[in-house]
Order: structure tokens, then sequence, then C-alpha cells
């Protein structure tokens, strides 16, 4: 058993080693795989939001930094503003060009603060905003830019438009002794100079409409706390565009006032005096009227005379508008022809001229170069200016109210020379008056020696008074209560353009409106009569615009039997071209619409009674549809007072009193 061993199995470990054995992998739960997968793009996608919270981060407090500084520079401009503002209003001529002059360099820092963000107008929604904002500082630079060339350009006149401490040259100004007469000869001679600014001025004022017009309302809310937002808005586009067209065609009746005020060579005018307390189309009856002749914008009185004796020397041979024959009567129910008295029936002032002009000469009214029509308001507001002026052989006049007509002493005194009550006999074969009431002619003849005697005051203002006297006769034609119509074709245009035509606008392509009344044989009612618009627009889905006009007139006095009876009227409605009448109600007798002046007409007649309301109201579909925007011009009946307009387009609401012609426009 000693030399036994134990015996062990020999194994040889490289072998084994080298023989593969299989492997079995347990098998990854599902849901560990998926983690597995997915660890690597979590990781990214939590470094890219940590990134964009950053540049978020960083894009949030350069904006709050940006916008403190820039909301520190607009509160100062927003100073230098309202600074400018009290100076205008002040009227301090060297205080205003001061202020204008802070007031650009408070924008002009606003707009250096205003780039910080400037490039935020590339990133979408916000963008829009920011472009506006810039639309808005480039605007009221050149805004600014313009009311400094009109400083320097009427510091010349400071005094002549009532303004303090400016550099006046107008011959002796600082003294009280120059007259008007002097100061307009000094202007006359300086309108040269004046025309190159224009178009400085309005090259400026062109780059405010441009870049307020990039500006889209109707992305702003309706309204802010109370603030009509989107109204301001379109009020502010509107108004430059306003101010553009104005100041554009400024310049051609610039260039035309040294033809109207005789430097060329003397001018002769027809004075045609409308009395709009007897209300016919262009303003009035045409009562009086007046030869005056212009030479170097000297004016001096030729004749004045009653239109009746004017009328006696002409034979008319024109057929006379039927409303005419029909409601006035008198000499037309003897002959049918126009008298020359009735000629302006027509509402545009040239058309109206256009037939009176010919039939004048025929009864020795020659060789004129224009005609000027004016109306009772501008006598009562050259009075208001100069106070109680004599008047030879007639006594003195006011404008102090009187109870004998609640009215004027002047209008008063007036239609008293005349309108003494009676009758009036017309000759059945001349159609000519062979008796009439006492007096019957005084007021025209009182026409001349008054007319006299406010020219002789007016040129003979100090200078306290003249820019009052200025803004009298200025707003007196802005109101359309002085017309123009000229025979030089060019120097008509520009007055046209200009506003002061009275004309007709036959080209406004959106909605229209002129309400024309014609007082046929009411006495003087126009004195208390008064009339309220009121427009109602609905436009359906498929843009189609149907429209409810509704006139109310009203007469709140007594009659008298001499200036108040009953007021019988013919009232012509001019619409869109096209216009199709679904409805009138109001009117005793109509007519079938037709086409006059490049619009549609509806027309007919009605009478207003002492202590009455007389409505009339239409309703009529436009011969177009509209989809954004409703655009409406309503164009006012010269001799009218400001009658009060309501605009209703849905829930919007424009209520207005109509002192001249306005457009309107509301966001659909």
């Amino acid at each position: 058993m000693e030399n036994s061993s134990l015996l062990v199995p020999k194994t040889n470990v490289a072998a084994e080693k080298s023989v593969a054995s299989p492997v079995v992998q347990a098998p990854v739960p599902e849901k560990t795989a998926e983690k597995a997968a997915f660890v690597k793009p979590k990781k990214k996608w939590i470094k890219i939001a940590l990134y964009i919270g950053i540049f978020i981060l960083a894009f949030l407090i350069y904006n709050i930094v940006s916008g403190f500084v820039i909301y520190k520079r607009a509160m100062r401009l927003k100073e230098n503003a309202s600074a400018l503002s009290l100076a205008a209003k002040s009227q301090d001529l060297a205080l205003l060009k001061t202020e204008v002059g802070n007031t650009k360099r408070s924008l002009g820092s606003l707009s250096s603060s205003y780039k910080l963000v400037a490039w935020e107008k590339f990133i979408p929604f916000i963008g829009s905003y920011v472009s506006d904002g810039g639309h808005v500082l480039t605007a009221g630079q050149a805004g600014l830019d313009a009311g400094e060339t009109v400083l320097t350009v009427i510091e010349p006149y400071a005094d002549l438009l009532g303004f303090a401490n400016g550099n006046s040259n107008v011959l002796g100004a600082e003294t009280s002794e120059q007259t008007t007469q002097d100061r307009i000869n000094f202007i006359v001679k300086a309108i040269p100079d004046l025309i190159p600014q224009i178009d400085t001025i309005s090259g400026k004022v062109k780059i405010v409409q441009e870049e307020i017009s990039k500006i889209n309302a109707d992305r702003y809310p309706k309204e802010v706390r109370g603030l009509a937002v989107r109204a301001q808005i379109k009020k502010a586009q509107d108004l430059t565009t306003e101010i553009g067209t104005y100041i554009v065609n400024a310049k051609p009746f610039l260039e035309s006032a040294p033809y109207l005020l005789g430097v060329e060579s003397p001018r002769t005018y027809l004075v045609l005096f409308q009395n709009d307390k007897e209300l016919r189309p262009t303003g009035g009856f045409m009562t009086a009227y007046a030869v005056m002749k212009v030479d170097n914008a000297t004016f001096t009185p030729v004749t004045s005379d009653d239109i009746y004796t004017l009328d006696a020397k002409y034979s008319p041979t024109i057929q006379a508008p039927k409303p005419i024959i029909d409601y006035i009567k008198g000499p037309y129910a003897l002959s049918q022809r126009w008298r020359l008295r009735d000629m302006n029936w027509s509402p545009d002032f040239a058309t109206s001229m256009g037939i009176f002009v010919p039939a004048a000469e025929k009864a020795g009214i020659t060789k004129i170069d224009g005609i000027i029509a004016v109306d009772t308001h501008l006598l009562v507001d050259l009075l208001e200016v100069m106070g109680k002026i004599g008047v030879p052989g007639y006594g003195n006049f006011s404008t102090e109210i009187v109870k004998e007509c609640n009215c004027a002493q002047v209008i008063y005194e007036l239609e008293s020379f005349a309108d003494v009550e009676g009758a009036i006999i017309w000759d059945p074969l001349t159609g000519k008056i062979i008796s009439a009431p006492a007096n019957y002619n005084n007021r025209k003849a009182i026409i001349g020696p008054l007319m006299n005697s406010i020219l002789a005051n007016s040129l003979a203002q100090p200078k306290e008074k003249i820019p009052d006297l200025l803004s009298a006769v200025f707003s007196s034609m802005a109101e359309k209560h002085v017309l123009f119509y000229l025979m030089d074709e060019k120097v008509q245009s520009a007055v046209s353009n200009f506003g002061l035509g009275g004309a007709i606008n036959q080209d406004y392509q959106s909605d229209y409106l002129h309400i024309s009344d014609a007082n046929l044989g009411g006495r003087k009612s126009n004195l208390y009569a008064y009339e309220d618009v009121t427009q109602d627009v609905e436009i359906s889905g498929d843009g189609t615009v149907t429209k409810t006009v509704s006139i109310t007139y009203q007469n709140p006095e007594k009659q008298d039997g001499w200036l108040n009876s009953v007021l019988p009227t013919w009232v012509r409605v001019y619409v869109p071209k096209g216009s199709e009448l679904i409805s009138s109600e109001g009117l005793e007798k109509s007519e079938a619409p037709y086409e006059d002046l490049g619009k549609t007409v509806f027309a007919g007649f009605f009478k207003l009674r002492p202590e009455g309301v007389s409505k009339v109201t239409l309703k009529y579909k436009l011969p177009f549809k509209v989809s954004k925007e409703y655009k409406l011009l309503i164009q006012k009946q010269p001799g009218t007072d400001g009658f009060l307009y309501t605009v209703n387009v849905g829930k919007q609401m424009e209520e207005f009193k109509l002192t001249t012609d306005k457009e309107l426009k509301f966001g659909l």
C-alpha cells in the first residue's frame, strides 16, 4: 500500500480554454432597453431647452433694458410735445421755434434708442408692431422738419397771422399804423418767394403720408382702456392725407394769386350776393350783384344793383327747369323761359355759372375775369371782427342779436328793407314787376353802400384785428360761403382743386352723398329751418351695401307772414351712379331717378311748415360691393350751416356737424 498512488484525472486546461463554450445571454427587459436607447437624445434635448431658456432670458433682459431706455426717452419726448402744444396755443413764434427744435432732438434721441429693437421687425407676430413704431418715428421726424420750414416761411408775416415775437417785416408791423391794405400788398410781393418752399414742405408731408399709410390699423384693438386706438390711427392717416392734398393744391393756387389779385394786369369781377335765408343749390337766391375791379391787390367797387334790374335787361331764351316752373310760378306762369336770378340751379357752381355768364353777357355784363359769390355768413363773420359799422344813409349795422327775428341785426335790417308784407304783381306781357310793397328794392339798393363800407372798414383795420379778419375770410371760404368761378381755365382748375369752386366731386369711386335743397317760394324761412341727416348702412355677407338716408327738416319758429312761412322745398339727393332706389317716403311729389354730374339723383318736393317737422327717407342699394373697408364722401351744400350728420355702419357710429366736405372710412 506504501507504493500505492492516488490517481487524478489528467486535464488539459489549455485545450479546454481553447474550446468555445456557448454563452447564453440573459434577455434584457424591454423598458430597460428603451431607457438605454434614449439616454443620449434626452440629454441633447435638455441642452437645447437650456440654450433656448438662456436665449429667452437674455432676450427678455435685453428688451427690458432696451425698453427702459426707450421709455425714458419717450417720456422726454412726451414732455417736449406738450410744451410744443402749449407754445402753439400761445402763438409765440420764438417759443414755438424753440420747442420744435427741442422736440426734434427728443425724437432723434428716441429714434436712436429704438434701433436697439429695430432688428426685431423680422420676428413673426411682434415684428409688424416694431415696424409700425419705426414708421411713426420716421413720420414724426418728417413732420417736424415740415413744421420748421413752415415757421421759417411765415416768420416775416408773424404779426399778420397773429403770432408774437417774430422777426416780422410787414411794413413797420411793429406799429399799429399800417393798414390791412399795406400788409396785403407786402404779401402779394412776397408770393414768388413762398412758392418754392411749398415743394419742400410737400416733400416732407409726403414722407409722413407714406410712413403712416404703412401702418395696418385693423391689426390693433378697437379700444384699450376707453381709448379708441384703431379709430385714432385711421383718423391720423386720414388727416395726413388731407393735409398732403391741401399742400399739394396750395402751390397752383398761390401761383394763381398774382392773376387773381390783379398783379399781372387789372381784373374785373362780378360779385353775386346769395341770400342763404332763401336757400338755392349754390348757396342762396341771387338777390343782388356788384362789379369790382382789382389792381395790384387794391379793390375798387364799380357799381352794384338789384338782380331784378339786371334781369329786366335780359330776354330769356332757355327753357327753365320744371321744378322752377311748377313751384315758383310768378313770371313762369306767363313764360317758361329761364330768368337770370334762378340760373344757379345746378349744385355744381361752375355748371351753374356756365349757364349764367353767357346769359348775363346779353344783359350787359361783359369783359369780366370771373365771378365771386358770397352769402350772409361772410358778412356776419366780418362784422363780428370789426364791430358795428355805419353805412351813410342807412344807419349802423352789427351782429347783435335782435328779438324781432332772433337773428343778427344786420340780417334783420337787410330783410326788413325789402320784405315788407304785400302782393307782387307781374306784367303779363313782359314778366316785369309792376307793383310791389314799399321798399321792395331797398335791400338791393343798400347792397352797394354796405359793401363799400365793409370793404373800407376791412382794409383800414389795425394789425391787432388782422388775424381774426383773415380767419373770418378763410373759414367762410372753407365752409363754402364764398365761391369762385374764373374764365381762365388754368386758374379755375387751381381754385377748384383748392376747394373754392363749389364743385361736385364726379371722380369719387366709393359711396357718396350730397343733399341739395332749393327754397321755391318760401320767403326767408331758411333763416330758421334746419335739418338732421342720419345714414344707416347695412353690409351683407357678400359685401352688398344697402343704405337708408333719413333727412329730418324742422322749423321751430312761428309763422309771421314776413320772414317765416311755409317752405316749399325741392330736394335732390346725389348718390353713386347706378344706385337702385328701393323705397321713398315723405315726398309729396317725386321724380324717377336720373343721372346728373356723374351721379344718380333722387329728387322730389315737400313742404315744411312753421313749427313743423318734415321727414324724407330714402332706401337704396349701392352699385358696388365692399370688403375690407367702407368709404363715404359727404359734400356740403354752399350757404348752409353745419347741419348734424349721423352715420351708422354696423356697431360703428360717426356723428358730426357738416361744416365742409368730409370723407369717412370704416374698417369692416
